[in-house]
């Protein structure tokens, strides 16, 4: 059975990413700002079938090849220790723009709108990382199947995704104008999540884990 602290876990590090801006969030932002929110929902919808995607892909084939070759199971692991560092950075660095300052897109019809937050997320390497290298650390040997596991963890992740990217979609209008007149509100949100990027970093890097079997 999984554990709290494993949900808990990819949770807090499904909603450090998802905060982060990306490619998703920048995508997702512009076509809810310059098309509406149905643009946004209907790319939101591309988005989430490649998280799907990304899911079944690692959960049916990576734990095999980390049983295999442990080394490469610890290579992964710091590699996605180095990208939360690379996101941490990019969130405190002096200079950092807001995201709820897109440029401006030409309207796209619907079935383009969902191809494109599709590709997006299967494009983002944040997204990459996470299922190769993140949500992996938070499976244990004696909580039953990795493969149950994996669905389970990674199922996880996409609800604390969806919902935030869902809230974004609604409210980026409202955000925008608000951030508009208010950069010190972008600068706290910047540090917050850097902190916390930079942190989750450490603590992947230095957590003893292995891989868990099938």
């Amino acid at each position: 059975m999984i554990g709290t602290n494993a949900l808990l876990g990819v949770s807090a590090v499904a909603l450090g990413m998802v905060l982060t801006p990306g490619p998703n969030m920048m995508y997702l932002v512009s076509r809810s700002i310059t098309q509406g929110r149905r643009a946004g929902l209907l790319s939101l919808a591309g988005v989430a079938v490649g998280f799907l995607a990304y899911l079944s892909a690692a959960n049916l084939g990576l734990s095999v090849v980390f049983l295999a070759v442990p080394e490469l199971y610890a290579a992964v692991k710091l590699a996605g220790a180095g990208y939360l560092v690379w996101l941490a950075w990019k969130a405190l660095r002096p200079g950092g723009l807001s995201v709820f300052a897109p440029q401006a897109l030409a309207p796209d019809p619907p079935r383009r709108l969902f191809a494109m937050g599709l590709l997006t997320n299967l494009l983002n390497p944040k997204i990459a990382v996470m299922y190769l290298s993140l949500i992996p650390q938070f499976i244990r040997p004696g909580a039953g199947s990795a493969l149950v596991q994996g669905f389970t963890l990674g199922g996880v992740q996409i609800a604390v995704s969806l919902a935030v990217n869902l809230g974004i979609v609604l409210a980026a209008g409202s955000i925008a104008a608000f951030l508009a007149d208010r950069p010190g509100w972008l600068r706290a949100q910047r540090y917050l999540m850097g902190t916390v990027l930079g942190l989750l970093a450490v603590k992947l890097a230095t957590e003893r884990s292995t891989a868990a079997p099938v």
